[in-house]
Parts: structure tokens; C-alpha cells; sequence
């Protein structure tokens, strides 16, 4: 006999279309948060150290999967944020709890000319996983020796790939006001007036600024380089130690997981704020030519992970590796696949969208 048949039915509860509202907005939440987290995540480009390859305004989905996605390490944040509440300066997290962080297995691993977003290493405010995103190309992957020479980055000793879009700074001579749209025409994006109004100083490709060499009410282009022998003070790693500047750096061994150094003075002055800031120990030291660990003064020391040499095309006009350093694989957060959306923030109402670069893939 079926005792079932004669158990009272349970009564469908119908939910409200309040409780449905919720219920929706929940589930779309998780799932957002999933795919944001584990796959795909929107950036917008907010500055010009990318151009002319990718523009102010353009909106891009970089892939978390390539290399590879991150644990979170602070697991107590508002959904959907990023360290601040939207459009407030209210935290969104709070780092009372820090958990180790592991990366799930990618497609593959950062290659050299990937064009890569990661959290900016020197911001020690914030927690890894929730400092600020930067977008940059992967000019020197762990392991490799980089130099540049006169604006040209040599790898291994042989000139690295220059992208196709790469910029550099220039001034253009002219006693005339240049018009907006004969920069826009010519390719030029990022200017502005310099020295009284005297000069132009804009960022072009060497083929546009060309361009502007023919035309009647200029008087000169002029190359902007910093010369060989001047010391920028604020390049990475030890001004004091390495004379370089912008344009002449190097030669620099990029750290490779397993490499082991010899803590000399020099050694020291290049790694070791690296090995202070990024390698996870919990007492480091660091003197001018002293390294100490838990006290000790280590004769070698052997790196925990991985690092890469990120640069802006936008040579003249990037904050980039050549001034704060190396990028922790811990850092990296995912490449950079395509454009959706681009928008001119300085454009009209019939010439806001940049169609040309809609779905437009990313070299």
C-alpha cells in the first residue's frame, strides 16, 4: 500500500513580487561576481600612457582566465566594488581578515607584448587584490635581461618588438594657435601648450609627426629624449647606484621564481626593495648596501615568484617600470582581449563614439 497517498499535499507558498525582486537581484549579483572574478571583467582606460593603441575612453573586457584567475585576499568587500563604495570615498572592505592567495591554472602564462592590467605594486595602502588597476605592455618577462638604448628596449641583447602604435614626445614650433582637429587629424590624441605658448608638446608616432614637418605654419619638430648620462632621479632602482634615465636603462635582470642573487651592495640597491615589499617575508630590513631577514644578513637570497617589466606605448608619458619597478606575478590580474566601447571625451554630439574601435581586438 502507498502510505504516501494519504499525506496531506504541502501548500505552495507563492512568494511576493517584492520577494521575487530580491531573489532575482541576488542571483544576479552571485553570478555577476562569478564571472567578474573567475572569467571576465570590465576596465576603462583613464589616461594616455597606453595611446596610440588604446585611447582615453575606450572601455575593454580583459580576460581572468589566460593567465589564470586569483583567490581573493580580502574576502569581506561590498559586491561589485572596487576598494571604495561608488562614487564615495567610503571603503568597500575591511582587510580585518587576509587570506593566502593561490591562482588558478590559466591558458598560459604572461608573454612578452601582452598587454596586461595589474594592481599598482607601490600602493601599500591597500590590500594586493584591491589596489589600483594599471594597464601596461609586458616588455621583459621573468628571467630576461632589459636595456633601452636611446628609446629602442633591447631584450636577451636584441632589440625587443616595438608595437605598431608606440609614441614618443615631441615639440612642435609654431607662433600659430594649431587647431584641435589638425592634430586629430594627423593622429595625435595627447598635446597640449608648453613654454609661454611657445611650443606644442605632443606624443605621436615617429610616422605622424612626421606629418607635421610639411605643414606651413610650423617651424620645427623637435624630438624629446632624455640625453645619455642624465640622471633621472626618480627611476627605478637606485639613482645614487645607476645612472639611467627614461630612455637609456639598464641592462636589468627581470627576477625569476628559483633565481638566487648574491646580496652584494649593488645587488642590494637593485632587489632590494623588492625583496622588502614584495616576496610575502614578514621582517626585512633594508639599509642603503645592508639586507636583514628576521634579523640575519643574508649572504644569497632566492626569489619566491615571478616578475615582469611593464611599459605604456605611450613611451614619454607612462609611469611605468622604468620608475617603480617590477610587477609581482601576485599583481597581475588578467589580459586585455578587446574594446566594446569607445568613447571621445573631448568629442561632439555627432562624433562621441569612436565607431572604428568598437569590438575591436587588442595587439
Amino acid at each position: 500500500m502507498n502510505w504516501n497517498f494519504f499525506k496531506p499535499k504541502k501548500k505552495e507558498v507563492k512568494k511576493g513580487p517584492v520577494q521575487e525582486w530580491v531573489d532575482a537581484i541576488v542571483f544576479a549579483v552571485v553570478a555577476a561576481t562569478l564571472i567578474r572574478w573567475a572569467f571576465m571583467e570590465a576596465f576603462t582606460i583613464p589616461t594616455p600612457s597606453m595611446e596610440n593603441s588604446l585611447l582615453v575612453g575606450d572601455y575593454l573586457f580583459v580576460s581572468k582566465i589566460n593567465y589564470g584567475p586569483r583567490t581573493p585576499k580580502t574576502p569581506i568587500q561590498f559586491p561589485l566594488t572596487h576598494g571604495k563604495i561608488w562614487l564615495t570615498n567610503i571603503p568597500s572592505y575591511t582587510d580585518a581578515i587576509q587570506l593566502p592567495q593561490y591562482r588558478f591554472p590559466g591558458f598560459g602564462e604572461v608573454e612578452r607584448n601582452d598587454v596586461v592590467v595589474f594592481n599598482y605594486p607601490p600602493e601599500f595602502e591597500h590590500p594586493t587584490d584591491l589596489k589600483t588597476h594599471y594597464i601596461k605592455r609586458c616588455i621583459a618577462i621573468a628571467g630576461d635581461t632589459i636595456e633601452v638604448r636611446d628609446s629602442q628596449v633591447f631584450i636577451n641583447g636584441k632589440e625587443g618588438e616595438n608595437p605598431e602604435n608606440m609614441q614618443f614626445a615631441y615639440y612642435l614650433k609654431s607662433s600659430n594657435v594649431i587647431n584641435d582637429r589638425v592634430f586629430k587629424r594627423n593622429g595625435v590624441w595627447d598635446y597640449n601648450r608648453v613654454n609661454n605658448n611657445e611650443y606644442y608638446q605632443m606624443h605621436a608616432r615617429p610616422e605622424d609627426a612626421k606629418k607635421f614637418e610639411s605643414l606651413d605654419f610650423i617651424e620645427e619638430v623637435i624630438p624629446h629624449k632624455e640625453p645619455e648620462g642624465f640622471v633621472n632621479p626618480r627611476i627605478f632602482p637606485n639613482a645614487s647606484r645607476f645612472p639611467w634615465n627614461a630612455d637609456f636603462f639598464g641592462p636589468l635582470v627581470i627576477p625569476a621564481e628559483g633565481m638566487t642573487i648574491d646580496l652584494t651592495e649593488d645587488n642590494i640597491a637593485m632587489y632590494g626593495s623588492t625583496i622588502r615589499n614584495y616576496e610575502g617575508l614578514d621582517n626585512v630590513e633594508l639599509k642603503e648596501t645592508e639586507l636583514y631577514i628576521d634579523g640575519k644578513k643574508p649572504a644569497t637570497y632566492t626569489f619566491q615568484q615571478n616578475y615582469y617589466f611593464m611599459m605604456g606605448d605611450n613611451r614619454h608619458n607612462s609611469e611605468d617600470s622604468r620608475f617603480w619597478g617590477f610587477v609581482p606575478g601576485d599583481h597581475v590580474v588578467g589580459e586585455a582581449s578587446f574594446i566594446w566601447l569607445s568613447i571621445d571625451p573631448n568629442g561632439g554630439f555627432t562624433d562621441k563614439i569612436r565607431w572604428s574601435r568598437l569590438f575591436s581586438g587588442i595587439d
